[in-house]
Formats: C-alpha cells, structure tokens, sequence
C-alpha cells in the first residue's frame, strides 16, 4: 500500500553563522523528502522573539507534499539540524537553524514530542508574515482562522 500524500508547511530560522546559506542548506536537504518542488516564502530578517538578547534572525516558510509520517518528517527535520550544526544551549536562543512543522495537511497531531499545528504559530508574526507569502488563505484547522486573518489579529 502507497503512503498517503500530505502537504506540509515548516518553518525555517536562522541567526548563527551564514544564516543564508544555512536556509538555503536546509532547503537543500529537505528536498530529499518531498515529492512536489519546495514553494518558499521571501526571507525576513527578524528581531529576536523570547529571548531577546542575541542576533536577528532570517525566517522563511517553505510547503512541500511528502510521503512520510508526521513523525518521519520531524526525525528529519531533527537531523538537518545537527547536520547544520544545531546547539540546544537555551530554550528560544540562538542557532544555526532551526526547522519547526507548522502544518502537517489539515492534521491536528498531539504527541509527546510533536504538536501540529505548531501551538505558537499563531502569536508569531515571523512565521506569519512568510506564511502569508505562500499560504495567505490556509486555514488553521484549530483555530478555524486563515493565515491572512491570524496575521489581522496579531495587528501585522
């Protein structure tokens, strides 16, 4: 039996080293796991969020439609960023890269390791604002909301 088809959207952060060509790294690599070409947001250079005292960073946002699991693709996701030389030294610090799923489809998935959609997505504006390059009228399937309309109430 096939394995299903599912679209996916991540996000993907950078604000250590060639925080550039780290993005365009981890696009690289995650182009092994998706059936479909990789749509990409713009890059945004981006204050800090949490913890503020460390470097700005870029963010994007990329969707690919992939055969893998929900927790196939966050294996991967964990594996790009120690092949991009991730250190987890503080919770919201800085990094190399950072890969974080933020739609897996229409799916609501709620494990140990893995929530989707991402629980802070919403409260994000630099998740949202790339989001809105490539995906303005997906629908949270939580929250009910489009991706133009989260960014509304977030005053973006």
């Amino acid at each position: 039996m096939e394995a299903n088809i599912h679209k996916v959207i991540l996000s993907l952060g950078s604000n250590l080293g060639d925080r550039k060509k780290n993005l365009a790294e981890a696009v690289k690599l995650l182009e092994e796991f998706a059936e479909t070409p990789i749509l990409s947001s713009n890059i945004y250079e981006t204050p800090p969020w949490g913890v503020t005292d460390q470097p700005a960073f870029l963010n994007m946002v990329l969707s690919f439609e992939t055969r893998m699991s929900a927790e196939a693709l966050l294996e991967a996701a964990l594996s790009i960023e120690l092949i991009l030389k991730r250190e987890r030294k503080r919770h919201w610090g800085e990094r190399t890269i950072d890969l974080d799923i933020l739609y897996y489809g229409d799916l609501v998935i709620v494990a140990p390791n893995l929530i989707v959609p991402h629980p802070l997505l919403h409260k994000r504006l630099f998740v949202l604002i790339p989001l809105l390059d490539i995906a303005p009228n997906f629908r949270h399937p939580v929250l009910g909301k489009t991706t133009k309309e989260l960014l509304e109430g977030l005053g973006g």
